[in-house]
């Protein structure tokens, strides 16, 4: 550990410890040339005599180095001093994602989707320059006070055509964040970050990761195995093109996801602006993640010994011999001869007996239960989603092929899951503010029309006059309605009277009096002298025009009148008299 005033290359004084990790250190430090703060990642002392180490250590300045990016982590300078491997990397005065997380929970989805912005613009940077970070979490990013991103720690990352520098089956990265692809020994590609990324989006809209567990190969294992929970179920205000980027994201085969994080990043700019999209289905089965692995023959070669054996004599005993030799070979023919005819009606006979059967009638049942009824049949079986409104999720909409097929033994069928369809589940509304819950049903494709309904007391509804007093259809707690896409609601608010116009349609003086006793009104009358107006016409109101009427209220008005005449002959007192004014 470096201590406070300890100069690195005699140029970087030590002010804070601001980080330990597993692999390195982290210090603020005062850069005495150029006079500004920086952030040194120092190599651990127990591991500076590690070559393998050191490599990696290395390998994360040389690619860091290289990037150039407003979200990315900028690298200053790189050596060694006395044994000790450093990084001087731009200080960020600001918090990690993870502590603002702690602090907030989930983010409101503008916040998400910028956030998103910024990780995928500055990763897909990282990946063009072929570097991909390998441990994508909240602890690696940092939120400066002004909103700009930045991605540190790329201590694991890897330049895409180099060799990997950890062992096969080591998992590196933090495990809730962890691919499948990692989580199964394999090696990590861009489209391991792009899971990650995925991963972060989910908690940054829920607050939470999607899979826990009690230790870490419980929690690597839910993700290889299983489906990602629903964000909209827990906050039905997201909207489906933003969940289908997290769905994309971190579908478990590889070839389910973006390609490139850059489509990442076109989808979330425009995120906001495909309405009615509908849930994800993945192009690809889920569960073919392994690839065709190619078995090599083992050949058994016969090992034979060459005995050199003396020159013998022509005549009788060589023709002999060599009569003798030729037999092995004459019998060999024969004995392959027969072995063809064998193998060939064999192949014939097989044909004859190989069996078709028919393809079982599984709609409407589970998956598990059509694939074994598949099964009992001799039949193989792949599976894919699709969107149903007469089929509950999770059970058989059809087979491909259909009930009733013939179908070889040991073939493939197709089952087609149904993903259900999305719904939201109808509430009491009332008492609520009109506008948050036309947002909330809009956003899951319910149609909202809006109705007034006539009120006893318009004053009751004072500063309310969007609180929804009723709606179609009606609420019962003991039968639960389901609203699909394209269903419609109707939400009632409170018919109050409103100020009409009084300055453009001429209202009298009388007319705002007989006004203010119909609503029980206070007037507050204000004269101002007009000769272009006839007299006690209202010239301005102190209500706007549409403003809810509730009684009691005092209402400001302005009405005209004529000058006094007697006023303008006056004169002056304190005027001078002129001799035009005695005549």
């Amino acid at each position: 550990m470096l201590s406070r005033g300890q100069k690195i290359n005699d140029r970087y004084e030590i002010i804070k410890t601001i980080g330990e990790g597993g692999m390195a250190n982290v210090y603020l430090a005062n850069d005495t040339i150029l006079d500004r703060k920086v952030a040194i990642k120092v190599l651990r002392g127990d591991l500076s005599n590690d070559e393998k180490f050191i490599r990696r250590f290395k390998r994360e300045a040389l690619s860091v180095s290289n990037l150039s990016h407003p979200n990315i982590v900028e690298v200053y300078d790189v050596g060694e001093e006395d044994g000790n491997y450093y990084i001087v990397m731009e200080y960020i005065d600001g918090k990690t994602l993870k502590q603002l997380l702690q602090k907030r929970g989930a983010l409101t989805l503008t916040e998400v989707i910028d956030i998103m912005c910024q990780l995928t613009d500055g990763l897909a940077h990282a990946h063009e320059a072929y570097i991909i970070h390998r441990d994508i979490k909240p602890q690696n990013i940092m939120i400066e006070d002004n909103g700009l991103v930045k991605i540190t720690d790329f201590g694991i990352a890897m330049a895409l055509n180099s060799t990997q520098l950890t062992q096969t089956n080591s998992v590196m990265g933090s495990v809730h964040y962890l691919p499948p692809e990692q989580a199964n020994g394999k090696g990590s590609t861009v489209k391991s970050d792009i899971y990650s990324l995925g991963i972060l989006m989910y908690e940054l809209l829920t607050g939470s990761v999607p899979f826990k567990g009690d230790t870490a190969v419980e929690i690597a294992l839910k993700h290889m195995k299983e489906k990602i929970p629903s964000i909209r179920k827990q906050n039905p205000t997201i909207p489906q093109s933003v969940e289908n980027i997290v769905l994309k994201a971190t579908a478990k085969n590889p070839k389910n996801r973006y390609d490139t994080v850059r489509d990442m990043y076109n989808d979330l700019k425009t995120a906001m602006d495909r309405d009615n999209e509908k849930r994800l289905v993945y192009e690809y089965p889920e569960n073919d993640l392994e690839e065709t692995k190619v078995i090599t023959p083992i050949v058994k070669e016969n090992k034979k010994t060459i005995i050199d054996k003396p020159d013998e004599e022509e005549g009788e005993t060589t023709k002999t011999k060599g009569d003798k030799n030729k037999l092995p070979i004459i019998l060999s023919i024969v004995l392959l001869t027969v072995l063809i005819v064998l193998a060939v009606i064999f192949l014939l006979i097989s044909k004859q007996d190989v069996k078709e059967v028919k393809v079982p009638d599984v709609v409407g049942i589970t998956t598990e239960e059509a694939i074994e009824k598949l099964k009992k049949v001799g039949l193989e079986y792949t599976t894919k989603s699709e969107e149903s409104e007469t089929v509950d999720e999770g059970k058989v909409i059809r087979t491909e092929p259909k009930a009733g097929s013939s179908k070889t033994k040991g073939s493939t069928v197709t089952i087609v899951e149904s993903s259900g369809k999305e719904f939201l589940l109808l509430e009491d509304y009332t008492g609520k503010n009109y506008y948050e819950v036309k947002a909330k049903l809009e956003l899951s494709g319910v149609k909202v029309e809006m109705k007034t309904k006539s009120v006893d007391n318009a004053s009751e509804y004072k500063d309310k006059e969007d609180l929804i007093i009723d709606q179609e259809p009606k609420f019962d707690s003991e039968k639960e309605v389901k609203l699909f896409e394209n269903d419609s609601v109707v939400l009632y608010i409170p018919e109050v009277d409103v100020y009409p116009d009084m300055v453009k349609e001429k209202w009298t003086l009388s007319q705002a009096q007989d006004f203010a006793k119909e609503y029980n009104l206070t007037l507050d009358i204000t004269y101002e002298e007009k000769d272009d107006v006839d007299e006690n016409i209202i010239l301005s109101q102190g209500r706007a025009v549409g403003d809810p009427i509730y009684e009691g209220y005092t209402l400001k008005i302005t009405v005209s009148k004529k000058k006094d005449k007697k006023d303008e002959n006056k004169t002056d007192p304190t005027k001078p008299l002129m001799p035009s004014d005695n005549e």
